[in-house]
């Protein structure tokens, strides 16, 4: 089994992934840019069912605590579960949080080549994922979290196109209920909301243009505010750092056809985890290196390349990572 690490991925990842299924080897890695984990897929998916070898992306920060989170979510509802919003917030110490700059160079080619991902998912030919139950509805750009009384946005990470992944693969393969799946991040006050909004602008601004995208790759810690370094976080900075992931979930009680009606039934659950690029990452991608090894016969049944939720749906991952500081909990029961 081999650990890969290499980001950015659309530059280093696919010799990686290559060598592994060559050679009859098992891969996991950490990134969270959809158009690798859907390139591998796409090139990489028969050959490693050929070979009998997992190939699973995405199982650090992404997109373990959102993918695994919506299965957890789903497996402590009494009923079936039809749709579930994720809100993730980070917390840090007097001395703020950052992170190193190779994910701000992950997301700068990701936004820059959003057209490729468009021809890539269409060479794919994806079969669409049903919509079960009420259709959940989009929020805005930006809008007031009533449960947690600040600003949210849409979370721009890979996580919403990795659970979809993994939903498709339980509904087609396992004839499982597919979950809808939106994903926020609480930003705080107006103040942060318009710096963000700033910010944002200028970076989507920049990132259309070869001259702009080398700006950006060279002062990080200048166009993102200090929040991407090339130094990446002080040891202080990452001790003060932690995350929540709370999860919304809606859907229909036991005997009740989630076809017909309003959901009925919600349920609140929540991934709690120490800072997410240099703690909880590692922790989650060694414990599903290792359920992956321990845990063969729950995986499934024949090789390829695979999102967490696919890969580990039957193992006993959410246990592993709740011994080691990731916690997956329930905060509220499911009330009719």
């Amino acid at each position: 089994l081999v650990l890969n690490c290499v980001g950015p991925y659309r530059f280093f990842g696919e010799p990686v992934v290559k060598a592994c299924v060559e050679n009859g080897a098992s891969c996991i890695d950490i990134s969270g840019e959809p158009q690798f984990l859907e390139g591998m897929y796409l090139k990489y998916n028969e050959k490693a069912a050929e070979k009998g070898v997992y190939i699973i992306g995405s199982c650090g920060f992404d997109s373990i605590p959102a993918d695994m989170g919506v299965l957890f979510t789903r497996d402590n509802l009494k009923g079936t579960l039809t749709a579930v919003e994720s809100f993730l917030t980070v917390k840090s110490g007097p001395e703020g949080a950052c992170i190193h700059d190779g994910t701000w160079k992950s997301a700068i080619y990701g936004v820059s080549d959003q057209e490729n991902l468009k021809k890539l998912r269409k060479q794919i030919g994806y079969t669409p994922v049903p919509v079960i139950g009420a259709k959940l509805k989009r929020r805005g750009l930006v809008f007031y979290s009533q449960e947690f009384k600040e600003y949210s946005i849409p979370f721009m990470g890979s996580d919403v196109s990795v659970v979809k992944r993994s939903q498709r693969y339980l509904h087609t393969q396992l004839q499982e209920t597919p979950v809808q799946y939106a994903a926020y991040v609480n930003v705080g006050g107006l103040g942060s909301v318009v710096k963000l909004i700033f910010a944002g602008l200028l970076f989507l601004l920049l990132v259309k243009f070869s001259f702009g995208r080398k700006l950006l790759v060279k002062y990080p810690e200048f166009f993102s505010a200090g929040r991407f370094t090339k130094k990446g976080p002080t040891q202080k900075q990452m001790d003060e750092t932690s995350f929540t992931m709370t999860f919304f979930g809606e859907g229909y009680s036991e005997g009740q056809d989630p076809q017909k009606g309003k959901p009925n039934v919600k349920i609140c659950t929540q991934v709690k985890g120490p800072e997410a690029g240099y703690i909880a990452t590692p922790i989650a991608m060694v414990q599903a290196g290792v359920a992956l090894l321990e845990e063969a016969a729950c995986l499934p049944a024949q090789g390829g390349v695979y999102s967490p939720g696919a890969a580990f749906s039957k193992t006993k991952l959410i246990d592993r990572l709740n011994k080691r500081g990731l916690e997956f909990s329930v905060i509220t029961k499911p009330e009719v």
